[in-house]
């Protein structure tokens, strides 16, 4: 072989810079390594530039970049920042992905799902942003669709209000808030019952039960529940008569108690902690026990026959 010392074999610039004999060959023979010269038996051979150029794919491919991104680059068909932003992206779009698969699996796991159930799981994590707060508007727009009051309105649209996105690493409650909740709006008997609320809500007396009513539910009953007071005992009637007067008509008390009837459901309440968790606020106290805890007090304690006419 011709011997030059300022020109290199494939075997020594693979040792120069670290890498496989094999992998020179193959990126010379991708173009993106040409040779600069042959001895006269034909072998390649290399130069101080080539030997740079080497270094630089070897860094490229290391970062993870595709060989025929990197011939762009090499032949200035593209700058380095850009496919630097390019691979960037790519990546980002990967760990998503990837995350999304982690969060997926987690979920499989805790659920202990079946295949069907790994699929369906898969399915709603992998949901576009769009896609998932399609399945809320509907969800939404089934219940307040023809209703024009401007105060269930704000309602309506603050049942709404989902993330843009799952956050990048999402947390396995986050993941299992939003299955739970896709869950949840797709179940027929709580889109009645929502709607019902809702068709419920319009006449004025309702809305100063929620007004005026709770926070003596959440101070009374709250305590009775906390301290595990009997709906029956008289205990329970002392309680009781302190939220609800004792002497209010046997009508009001009737739709008071139709009213409980609507807004103490356990499934209500969990939709909205459900949103506080996807939207990353602190999920308050449950208020539903208390309103459970007086409607079951009003009918140990004032039944239609125990009300005075």
């Amino acid at each position: 072989m011709d011997r030059d010392p300022d020109l290199y074999t494939i075997g020594q610039v693979a040792q120069r810079v670290g890498v496989s004999s094999r992998t020179v060959r193959f990126w010379s023979d991708r173009g993106v390594l040409p040779p600069v010269d042959r001895s006269s038996g034909g072998y390649r051979r290399y130069d101080e530039a080539a030997v740079a150029r080497l270094e630089l794919i070897r860094t490229l491919r290391d970062l993870g970049l595709g060989l025929d991104a990197v011939a762009a680059l090499l032949a200035r068909q593209v700058t380095l920042t850009d496919l630097a932003t390019a691979h960037v992206e790519a990546l980002d779009a990967e760990i998503r992905a990837l995350r999304i698969q982690r969060a997926v699996l987690r979920a499989v796991a805790r659920r202990h799902s079946t295949t069907e159930g790994m699929t369906m799981t898969n399915k709603l994590a992998r949901l576009s942003a769009q896609q998932r707060q399609g399945i809320i508007d509907d969800f939404v727009a089934n219940a307040f669709g023809d209703i024009s009051d401007p105060d269930r309105i704000v309602v309506a649209n603050w049942m709404r209000e989902l993330p843009a996105t799952l956050p990048d690493d999402p947390t396995d409650e986050q993941v299992d808030a939003w299955l739970e909740l896709a869950e949840l709006v797709a179940d027929t008997g709580f889109r009645h019952k929502i709607r019902a609320m809702v068709l419920g809500a319009a006449e004025e007396s309702r809305l100063e039960f929620g007004l005026n009513i709770r926070p003596l539910v959440l101070l009374h009953a709250g305590d009775a529940v906390d301290r595990n007071v009997a709906c029956g005992s008289a205990e329970g009637r002392a309680a009781l008569d302190r939220i609800v007067p004792a002497d209010l008509p046997s009508e009001e008390t009737a739709a008071l108690v139709a009213w409980l009837e609507l807004v103490a459901d356990l499934r209500v309440e969990r939709y909205w902690e459900l949103l506080a968790i996807l939207n990353g606020t602190s999920v308050g106290s449950p208020a539903v026990p208390a309103f459970a805890w007086l409607l079951a007090a009003l009918r140990a304690h004032r039944s239609p026959e125990a009300i005075p006419g």
